[in-house]
């Protein structure tokens, strides 16, 4: 890609942990975006008295719509991609199938599908990575198919970070948020002092709790979530988080309502 940075990001907050960049009023800025993705949780397909169909439609709209208009490298589902009944993924997958730009997923609490049958759905297991040009991007399971909550396999995340120690930078995936800092977060000690101790890993991103659409904090790594694009609960709004990455090792993140069009919670990190 090669798209100018937003000229939004004007005189952005200092935030403990990140390195901000303030671009001032007047100023025309020049860092090349070379990546852009979007991630999204809790589409709920399938769940009992919701419009899941009608929700789902507007959504692959809304990326569609961000392909052709701002570009997207990829859309990752972080989760409770399905409700309750594994059956449903074949359904989803054919819904999904309209998108117009490439697709990753990880496993939620509701998909309640087990290893063979997500491997054999998606084409890789729940826990899974990826690399993409000078960045990798991990998925790591927070749940099982009982739909139970567990924390993820830290040696397996330990070894995964490992293998991508050449990477500029590495982005996590987890669907439950390690932390009890929300209602339906798990404490998860030592895969957060795994993160807070991997210097090439840039950020970490939750969906679960519907209601939360912001960023947390700890210690100098931030948690990001995206809210909802589905289900019967959470913010006010259905919407989803966009991933910018620039030429000059930059990058930001920010949610974004589609319906009303304002950008939400912005961040901009190095």
């Amino acid at each position: 890609m090669s798209l100018q940075r937003r000229s939004f990001l004007k005189l952005l907050p200092a935030i403990p942990g990140l390195s901000y960049i303030s671009v001032p009023e007047g100023t025309t800025p020049t860092a090349q975006l070379t990546m852009r993705f979007i991630v999204a949780s809790d589409g709920h397909y399938g769940q009992p008295d919701t419009d899941y169909k009608t929700m789902h439609a507007d959504f692959i709209g809304w990326i569609n719509r961000e392909k052709m208009q701002k570009g997207v490298d990829f859309l990752f589902l972080n989760g409770d991609l399905i409700h309750d009944d594994p059956t449903l993924l074949y359904d989803l997958k054919t819904t999904l199938s309209n998108l117009r730009v490439p697709y990753y997923v990880g496993r939620g609490n509701h998909d309640k599908a087990g290893i063979d049958v997500w491997e054999s759905t998606w084409g890789y297991k729940p826990n899974h990575s990826f690399g993409k040009d000078e960045f990798a991007f991990i998925a790591a399971d927070t749940s099982n198919e009982k739909g139970e909550y567990v924390c993820p396999d830290v040696a397996w995340l330990k070894q995964e970070i490992d293998k991508y120690s050449n990477k500029k930078g590495i982005f996590v995936f987890l669907h439950i948020t390690p932390q009890k800092w929300t209602t339906h977060g798990i404490d998860c000690k030592e895969v957060v002092e795994l993160l807070e101790n991997s210097p090439k890993v840039k950020a970490i991103f939750n969906g679960h709790d519907h209601d939360q659409d912001s960023k947390k904090q700890n210690g100098k790594k931030p948690y990001f979530f995206d809210g909802h694009y589905g289900g019967s609960w959470g913010t006010s709004y259905k919407g989803y988080r966009v991933v910018e990455i620039y030429a000059d090792d930059t990058w930001q993140t920010y949610q974004y309502n589609p319906t009303a069009a304002p950008v939400l919670n912005s961040f901009t990190g190095k």
